[in-house]
C-alpha cells in the first residue's frame, strides 16, 4: 500500500483536531466530576468526532491539494499480443508534491451502441435442459489499474508514461474511458 504525501496543511488538520480533542477531553472532565460513566463516554464522544473530522479534512485536503492533468494521451493497439498501449505525459499542475499516480482504465466492449443485435437482451435456453454444453462468458468490461508515477512529481514536473493492458480481439466498437487520481 502507497501513502500519500503529507503537506504542511494536512499537519495542520491533524494538530487542529488533536487540540480540540484536548480541550472537549478537559471539558469533559470538568462537568461530569462525578460520573466515571458520562466522563467516558463523554471523552469516547469526543473521539469519535474529532477522529471523524479530521479524516475528513485530510481526504479532502487530499482531493483539493494534489492536482494533476494528463496530456497528449495516445493509444495503439498490439494485435500481435492482443494489447492496447496507452502513451502520454502526466503534469502536476498544482502547488504541492504528489508522492503517486494511478491510472485506472475502463475498456468497454460495444461502447457506442449500433443498434441492437439478437440475443443481446434475451438468450433463448431451449435445449439446457437435456445437457447441451454452455458457453463461456467473455467478459465485456476490462477495468485495469496502473501506476503510472511512483518516485513522486513535483510542482510543474511533467513525466512520461506508458501504460499496457489487454484488448481482447472480440471487442468491436470499444469505448475507452480513463481517469487519473494523485495522492
Amino acid at each position: 500500500m502507497r501513502f500519500p504525501y503529507f503537506t504542511y496543511l494536512h499537519w495542520l488538520d491533524i494538530a487542529f483536531f488533536l487540540i480540540l480533542f484536548i480541550f472537549l477531553t478537559i471539558l469533559s472532565v470538568k462537568a461530569a466530576k462525578d460520573s466515571v460513566k458520562l466522563l467516558l463516554s463523554m471523552i469516547f464522544a469526543s473521539f469519535l468526532v474529532t477522529s471523524f473530522g479530521a479524516i475528513l479534512g485530510l481526504i479532502v485536503l487530499e482531493k483539493y491539494t494534489k492536482k494533476a492533468v494528463l496530456l497528449d494521451v495516445k493509444q495503439r493497439r498490439v494485435l500481435i499480443n492482443e494489447t492496447l498501449v496507452l502513451k502520454g505525459k502526466v503534469k502536476n499542475v498544482g502547488k504541492f508534491k504528489i508522492n503517486y499516480c494511478k491510472l485506472e482504465i475502463k475498456l468497454v466492449n460495444n461502447g457506442w451502441g449500433g443498434g441492437f443485435k439478437k440475443g443481446q437482451f434475451f438468450k433463448p435456453k431451449g435445449l439446457e435442459l437435456f445437457g447441451s454444453k454452455e458457453k463461456k462468458q467473455r467478459p465485456n468490461t476490462i477495468v485495469a489499474t496502473r501506476y503510472i508515477v511512483t518516485d513522486g512529481l513535483k510542482p510543474g514536473e511533467i513525466k512520461f508514461f506508458s501504460v499496457v493492458i489487454p484488448y481482447p480481439p472480440y471487442f468491436k466498437n470499444t469505448f475507452l474511458n480513463y481517469k487519473l487520481y494523485c495522492h
